[in-house]
């Protein structure tokens, strides 16, 4: 869903009067969001633009006055995609007194982390935690996401594999991780479901592995025609180079943790012509290049993985600040699910479970070192 140039400028318009308008005569306490990402280690790839995304979305804020007239003060913890990390990181924010925290990035910290924020009823928001189990069953009132959930990503794989690449045996793979696992077997159900294909063969692999020869002989031996893969990029680069080793070539599908610029530099030649699901492409929505120009300017560098995520989060949240006209989180909750927000994937809301409104999952194919949208 791309606005044209005109909501852009009504969205800049709204912003602008929700943050700008009700400034106070004198300065107050400031207010204060956490984030949590992933900033060292393999996966730091994936929290490091969602970092700067909200760094930019604050400080146009607080250039223009903060929310009613109070500056927004960020506070950033590490927790390097690992859940023991990620308690120690929520724990920390909850005693720094934050109103709200975006993150965590990664599934497995963001589950491990919710039960802390939860109890000291904090509203958060990731913009890239898909696993479907969180918040599942809705036990997490002030969890919400700015991307789509596996289930959502597992059937644009499915559909994209049955349908485009026409295949009838399928292995499914996974990192045995709560996101890599999930995702995978959401797949291999709809695809049983289906009655379309033959999921050949479900296996789990090793993370930080050195050797997946025994696991592409299985797939050899069962005559798989394509496989899907839930999980990161580490694995999934040595994965698919070890296949193309084996002289291996049938069709690669994953998830977003693969669709990334570093899985093509680790992947080199043998990333041609893998394909990895991931956000809609929003390059030609008007606030999208806004804030990917900014970040160019700070930067010297084109955004990565998850950047328009963390801007709709920030974005997302401080409306909700601003129009709930305070900190609560029951207010700014019913704010979240009730109030549209002018995002780079348009307008967004969120449902009862916390579940983006307006934004969608789409296939990409990795093409002379870039992904480019396939669908």
């Amino acid at each position: 869903m791309v606005p044209h140039a005109q909501f852009f400028y009504a969205g800049l318009a709204a912003l602008a009067f929700t943050v700008g308008a009700a400034m106070c005569s004198q300065a107050s306490e400031p207010i204060k969001i956490g984030m949590a990402s992933s900033l060292s280690g393999d996966l730091a790839p994936y929290g490091l633009p969602p970092l700067k995304a909200v760094q930019l979305v604050v400080k146009e804020i607080n250039d223009k006055g903060g929310i009613q007239g109070r500056p927004v003060e960020l506070l950033v913890e590490d927790d390097a995609c690992k859940p023991e990390m990620a308690t120690n990181s929520a724990t920390k924010l909850v005693a720094a007194g934050v109103t709200a925290v975006i993150g965590h990035i990664c599934s497995g910290p963001t589950k491990a982390a919710l039960p802390i924020y939860q109890a000291a009823k904090i509203v958060v928001i990731s913009p890239s935690a898909t696993s479907s189990l969180l918040n599942q069953d809705g036990e997490y009132p002030f969890f919400f996401r700015t991307i789509a959930a596996d289930n959502v990503q597992a059937r644009a794989q499915v559909d994209f594999t049955l349908q485009t690449l026409k295949v009838g045996k399928i292995a499914v793979l996974h990192d045995k991780g709560d996101y890599g696992k999930g995702l995978a077997e959401f797949a291999k159900s709809l695809i049983e479901r289906s009655g379309q294909a033959q999921v050949v063969l479900f296996e789990g692999i090793t993370p930080g592995a050195v050797d997946y020869s025994s696991v592409i002989q299985k797939i050899k031996h069962l005559g798989a025609e394509a496989v899907l893969f839930g999980g990161y990029h580490p694995e999934a680069s040595k994965l698919v180079s070890q296949m193309r080793q084996k002289r291996l070539a049938i069709p690669f599908v994953s998830d977003d943790g693969v669709k990334n610029d570093t899985f093509i530099k680790v992947a080199g030649k043998d990333a041609e012509g893998v394909y990895a699901s991931g956000p809609a492409e929003v390059a030609d929505n008007p606030m999208a290049k806004a804030y990917r120009e900014k970040f160019k300017q700070t930067e010297g560098t084109d955004p990565g993985a998850f950047f328009d995520n963390g801007v709709a989060a920030a974005l997302a949240l401080t409306n909700a600040i601003a129009k709930a006209g305070t900190t609560d989180p029951e207010a700014m909750a019913r704010i979240l699910r009730t109030s549209e927000v002018a995002t780079p994937f348009g307008f967004i809301k969120f449902d009862a479970k916390g579940e983006p409104v307006g934004i969608g999952v789409t296939l990409y194919q990795a093409t002379n070192g870039q992904f480019v949208q396939v669908r």
